[in-house]
């Protein structure tokens, strides 16, 4: 079969299980309450933020130029990984260019072919690839059940072990047993990476995440990775530990040493949301507070972070409801097969902080119309 013909099979087969996906371009000025983004603060557009990474372009240009080991590292770089560092409780911090690239680090910079990765059955794609490209042996456990992790780490025998969890969950919303999996993680001398990026600025004393809030910022065998694209606004990612692991990720991380540093203007716009959010921390409380209000009106659980997620009976449902709610001016999100496992689908609800009211309360009016409505 050529190239082509494979392609075009490629695309029917998804065309025919409603799966197949287009880019969709957008204005700035769109009058649409957006709940399918993730600035959760609705930090990304706030005046200071904005004004911090317009600044950052005219002093530094559009790029880094180069990756952070050559010339790419900037003064904004340092003064954001130690922000970072000290509000998540962490000793240092390392900034990356995305999310993606902080998880990729962390795992494959960490273990190896001689290490065994434990990996929780709902991570992000970010650290299933990372544990692929790690080369250790690894075995996916059912989603959040501890006792699972405690047998996987049990034969690891004398390998390296690392368990890979997230703190909040990106699709279910749901929230890990992160002491539990700290102390069976220290019973075996393993590693416990927890990605953050729907946990920082969302829970936790002032937004500090889900790792400081139940008393495990100091933890010794303890990682963190995080975004900088959801709750500050920005762009780029971050992995927080000790400074062990960060002087060994800048030696040994592949996307840190070979990629070019994060632009500029991200950085300076997350620093900057870092500092409004230092300022504000009751801004995360309104979270929750929406989203528990949401989460009623539709039925469906809470969630422990920002993103509330509601069963659909199939794909093509999933995107029928999602056209209803754009055509009222409501933008949600639709996950689909791969996003979720097959046989299910979803429509992904983000909650907005910074929301005046009178759009939240159409937002909260339109979606539980649609809802109570056959799709």
């Amino acid at each position: 079969m050529s190239w082509a013909d494979w392609l075009a099979e490629q695309r029917a087969a998804r065309e025919a299980a409603g799966l197949q996906r287009t880019l969709r371009s957008r204005e700035p000025d769109e009058d649409l309450v957006d709940l399918a983004g993730n600035d959760y603060l609705g930090l990304s557009r706030h005046p200071e933020v904005r004004r911090a990474a317009a600044d950052a372009a005219l002093a530094w240009g559009a790029g880094a130029g180069a990756s952070r080991l050559v010339t790419g590292t900037t003064a904004l770089h340092a003064e954001l990984e130690r922000a970072l560092a000290g509000f998540t409780g962490r000793d240092a911090a390392l900034v990356l260019s995305t999310g993606y690239h902080a998880n990729l680090s962390a795992v494959t910079a960490l273990a190896d072919r001689d290490a065994l990765i434990v990996s929780d059955a709902h991570v992000h794609a970010s650290l299933i690839d990372a544990a692929r490209l790690s080369r250790a042996t690894v075995e996916v456990v059912p989603h959040n059940r501890v006792d699972a992790v405690r047998s996987a780490l049990a034969g690891a025998g004398r390998r390296r072990a690392m368990v890979l969890t997230e703190s909040v969950f990106s699709v279910l919303g749901d929230a890990a047993p992160l002491p539990q999996l700290a102390e069976v993680c220290a019973e075996h001398g393993a590693l416990l990476v927890v990605d953050e990026a729907h946990g920082l600025g969302v829970v936790g004393d002032g937004g500090r995440g889900l790792v400081h809030a139940h008393g495990l910022a100091g933890h010794p065998q303890v990682v963190l990775t995080a975004t900088l694209s959801k709750s500050l606004g920005a762009m780029g990612g971050a992995v927080l530990g000790s400074h062990a692991v960060i002087d060994h990720l800048v030696n040994r991380a592949r996307p840190f040493v070979f990629d070019t540093a994060l632009a500029p203007a991200p950085t300076a716009g997350a620093l900057r949301a870092l500092r409004l959010l230092r300022a504000e921390p009751a801004l995360p409380s309104r979270i929750h507070r929406r989203g528990g209000e949401l989460a009623d009106h539709l039925g469906v659980p809470r969630s422990a972070g920002a993103v509330l997620s509601v069963p659909m009976p199939s794909p093509r449902s999933a995107l029928a409801a999602q056209a209803a709610a754009l055509e009222a001016g409501v933008r949600v999100g639709c996950f689909r097969p791969p996003s979720v496992p097959d046989g299910t689908s979803r429509l992904r609800i983000t909650t907005r902080a910074g929301l005046p009211e009178d759009r939240w309360a159409h937002a909260l009016d339109v979606l539980t119309r649609l809802t109570r409505r056959p799709t």
